[in-house]
């Protein structure tokens, strides 16, 4: 007798179906959860006792929907017996995983519609819809046999089930088009990253006729062990061509005897990535690497192949997509031997976009060469855009070395580096500021205290005793400034002046301080796009409450005052306060990227300016902390940095900083914040040396000469204790 079950037959046995299902899912060994965003699961569990269902529908119904799952493990329980017998539960899986993998399938959707039965055997049709990342839809109606063995109904399988072209010597092939890796370049076009000859070095199994040869040749030449060059090839089909890795042309060429000699080896030129100015901007551009292990499922989700070089670290990492463009390629079934039988879908590569950013590539350049090889950072900020002309962090490091496959001895140097030169300190370096902040709390004290910058006066002895004589803290001039206003003050660094508004504000308000120092965009992400930050700190009352359970001390505001404390700042939250001060107030959104070039089908992509936010200061009290700034460079009697710029045809204003780094014999940070021109602004620019001295001795030459390379000036000699290793002398001993 037949029955035949269409899909109004179907929903009348709903209920018998689930229930059977809930049956095989309270029996499974280990639930697995749906991988509905990766094209392949990695399931190496050991087949589930899964009972096979007495119905044909709801056999039929549970095998879909395990498959909808990539749950290969609890599928295979539901294969007839003798279909057990043809292929073992790791072939089964082996089978179905690589079939998606070939055809970049992301997500599987089954529709059961009929089931025709007559007597122990049963026909069911259905429809398949694979998402591919590269074809789009695929789709096909198929039919599944089944097998009604000792009462239970079984799957008679065939790899015709998951696809109809499929059998036992058919396979999914896609021949991948990958289009060029887009540029990199600076504000002018000149590159930062670009493209150029590499050579891939793979192996042919079946031509090998000395492994030990080989495994030997390529790891000499990748640095990768034998162990896992011999799984990147030993389950491949023995015919195919399978990437090892990729080396410069010229390694290709100087070991082009060596390599030629041994049987299995081919080499195919390629374009690939080069950093063609090295340590110019390893920080912002980033670099490439092979697809992470662990990532590896995520990206042939978006249409890898796998083997590519993907960004992993700055733009490079950020404008992946923009950069990689989109893969293309033909889907085809083949034999085993790689004989095309018939074509699927093909889809052509959409070309990648350039990335041009902000950044000055000589100035960059210059910039890094100035800072040498000290631990710190340099920026340069355009005050009315908030474009990023250089950023530098120190020591640097040239990312061929990280991408070169050849380079294992380099690159292990640069990541043993005790001093982690792929920190991006200009972004992720927090560091307390010391007298830079000053210029927050002079702001403060005029605008919260009502303090007039020319006229309230402050008396400085060397010392001060505002919190009790068992606190006294000190001036940096130890015989002090005398009377001193609080304009100059801010040209003289004078400690007692900022010790003074700093109690005055606690008394006035305790968080008064901690807010201003917020709204001149400090201990938060300026929300550059493209790089990772860190935020830093700005320490507040509440936050102490919450972090320590303690109240906010005078202490806290006095020590916050002169830029110390809980303070933590980036050395570009220091650039864009400068460009606010010096464009009148304005809090701009740092950027580094200017624009992506125009598509096939998308327009440019152009960065306008964005504004963050409006200083809290007014045009009055901006214009005298403008004229404090400038007599730090140019008043020669109180100025801690004119000694410095004297001589400068372009007029400087900037804050000298020295901020106690902690610990017994630690060197303080150098600071220097300053932009130029001074009457007519251009650019803003942080220098920060690490456990360097003081400002005025490191950080403001380096500052006149980031201002001289900028203007394209020649550079000032550094003076001796400004120069990298200085010592200074032992002071010789009295008689």
């Amino acid at each position: 007798m037949i029955y035949l079950v269409t899909t109004d037959h179907l929903q009348r046995l709903a209920i018998i179906t689930t229930v059977l299902l809930l049956l095989v899912v309270s029996c499974r060994a280990t639930p697995v959860a749906p991988q509905q965003t990766q094209p392949v699961a990695v399931a190496t569990d050991e087949p589930t006792t899964t009972p096979v269902p007495a119905l044909p529908e709801a056999t039929v119904s549970a095998f879909l929907r395990a498959w909808e799952e990539q749950d290969y493990a609890a599928m295979y329980p539901l294969l007839a017996p003798r279909s057990k017998g043809t292929v073992e539960a790791e072939a089964f899986r082996r089978r179905y995983s690589n079939a998606l993998t070939a055809a970049s399938v992301v997500t599987v959707t089954t529709k059961l519609q009929s089931v025709l039965r007559h007597d122990d055997r049963a026909s069911a049709a259905f429809h398949i819809e694979f998402q591919t990342a590269i074809f789009g839809v695929l789709s096909a109606d198929a039919n599944m046999a089944l097998i009604r063995t000792a009462g239970a109904w079984g799957i008679d399988w065939d790899p015709s089930l998951i696809w109809p072209q499929l059998d036992e010597d058919k396979y999914f092939r896609t021949t991948y088009s990958i289009p060029i890796r887009a540029n990199i370049y600076d504000a002018g076009g000149l590159g930062l990253a670009t493209q150029g000859t590499i050579v891939t070095l793979g192996v042919i199994p079946a031509q090998i006729d000395d492994e030990e040869a080989l495994l030997l040749a390529l790891t000499s030449i990748t640095g990768l062990s034998s162990e896992a060059i011999r799984d990147r090839y030993q389950s491949a089909n023995p015919e195919w061509k399978v990437p090892i890795a990729d080396i410069p042309a010229e390694v290709s060429v100087e070991q082009n005897e060596m390599l030629a000699s041994v049987a299995g080896l081919y080499r195919e030129e390629k374009t690939g990535r080069l950093y063609p100015h090295g340590e110019a901007a390893p920080h912002v551009v980033g670099w490439v690497a092979p697809v992470p292990a662990e990532d590896l499922m995520e990206y042939r989700s978006r249409g890898y192949r796998g083997d590519e070089m993907v960004g992993v670290a700055g733009l490079e990492a950020w404008g992946e997509d923009t950069l990689a463009g989109q893969h293309g390629g033909t889907l085809a079934i083949v034999t085993a031997a790689g004989e095309e039988v018939m074509g699927l879908r093909h889809r052509d590569a959409t070309p990648g976009r350039s990335i041009y950013t902000t950044l000055n590539r000589d100035v960059q350049e210059k910039a890094q060469q100035i800072l040498g090889n000290r631990t710190g950072a340099i920026v340069l900020l355009d005050v009315q855009t908030g474009a990023i002309r250089a950023l530098v962090s120190g020591p640097g490091f040239d990312p061929n070395v990280i991408v070169g496959p050849s380079s294992d001895l380099e690159r292990s140097r640069v990541l043993a580096d005790p001093r982690h030169p792929l920190i991006n300190r200009a972004l992720q370096g927090t560091y307390p500021t010391g007298s830079v902040f000053k210029i927050v709390t002079m702001s403060a004290g005029m605008e919260e205290a009502g303090m007039d910058p020319e006229t309230t006066s402050f008396n400085c002895p060397g010392y001060w005793d505002g919190l009790g004589r068992g606190a006294r803290k000190y001036c940096w001039k130890s015989d002090g400034h005398g009377e001193i206003v609080l304009q100059d003050g801010l040209s003289a660094s004078c400690n007692v002046v900022f010790y003074t508004v700093g109690k005055t504000l606690h008394e006035t308000d305790p968080g008064a301080l901690s807010r201003f120092g917020q709204a001149f965009g400090l201990g938060q992400e300026t929300g550059l796009e493209g790089l990772l930050e860190e935020s830093g700190l700005m320490p507040s009352p509440t936050w102490k409450e919450e972090a320590f359970g303690e109240m906010w001390y005078p202490g806290d505001t006095v020590n916050l005052a002169i830029g110390q404390g809980y303070l933590r700042v980036t050395p570009l939250q220091v650039a864009r306060m400068m460009a606010a001060v010096a464009n009148g107030g304005t809090l701009l959104q740092p950027f580094v990227v200017d624009r992506i070039e125009a598509g096939e089908d998308q327009p440019e992509g152009k960065t306008e300016p964005r504004v963050a936010g409006t200083l809290p200061v007014s045009p009055e009290h901006l214009a005298a902390l403008q004229d404090g700034l400038l007599g730090v460079t140019s008043n020669e009697s109180i100025g801690t940095a004119s000694h410095r710029f004297a001589g400068l045809s372009i007029p400087v204003a900037g804050k000298t900083g020295t901020a106690e780094a902690g610990g017994v014999d630690a060197e303080p940070h150098s600071w220097f914040a300053a932009y130029a021109p001074a009457d007519d602004p251009e650019i803003a620019l942080v220098v920060v040396a690490e456990n360097a001295g003081e400002g005025s001795t490191v950080a403001a030459p380096l500052a006149r000469q980031v201002v001289e390379a900028y203007f394209g000036l020649p550079l000032t000699d550094l003076p001796p204790e400004a120069e990298e290793g200085y010592v200074p002398p032992t002071p010789t001993p009295e008689p």
